[in-house]
């Protein structure tokens, strides 16, 4: 839900961050970060001043963040009917990397971002694979005897 409620608010966001980082002197040991961040900072500016049509895009990017989110109230209901949910969520953590890998060298994307970008699929399968673990051993627990054959 956070991922995708940060989603539509891109431009005040880049603004807040390059301003923090400059006022606290990040610039001076990270210069490659802050001039990421300036970067991307002029380019959502320029694109949403010129042409914020393109930032529907990122809202879209975002319904579907939340529409995400929701599907996981199934496995809190019914974490055994629902399993297939988290399995999802792991083959889409897992599909972070090879977009990362393609996707950020076609789009200038410097190489340290792309480890940020995949570590979330690495960090968000940690706890899935947990859960799916979990769900694994109530399943085991709840299933019903089968009757022994007369």
């Amino acid at each position: 839900m956070l991922s995708g409620a940060t989603a539509f608010p891109l431009v005040t966001e880049i603004r807040w961050a390059d301003d923090l980082l400059r006022a606290w002197g990040v610039d001076a040991w990270l210069p490659s970060l802050t001039e990421w961040i300036a970067r991307v900072r002029e380019g959502l500016e320029a694109t949403d001043a010129r042409y914020p049509f393109v930032l529907y895009g990122t809202d879209w990017l975002a319904f579907a963040h939340l529409v995400i989110a929701v599907a996981f109230w199934g496995p809190y209901r019914d974490p055994v009917r629902n399993v297939w949910v988290i399995q999802f969520g792991l083959i889409a953590c897992a599909g972070i990397i090879p977009l990362a890998l393609v996707c950020g060298p076609i789009r200038g994307i410097p190489w340290g971002w792309s480890l940020i970008d995949m570590s979330f699929g690495v960090f968000g399968a940690i706890p899935l694979w947990v859960v799916l673990r979990m769900v694994r051993r109530l399943e085991t627990l709840t299933k019903e005897p089968v009757a022994a054959l007369a």
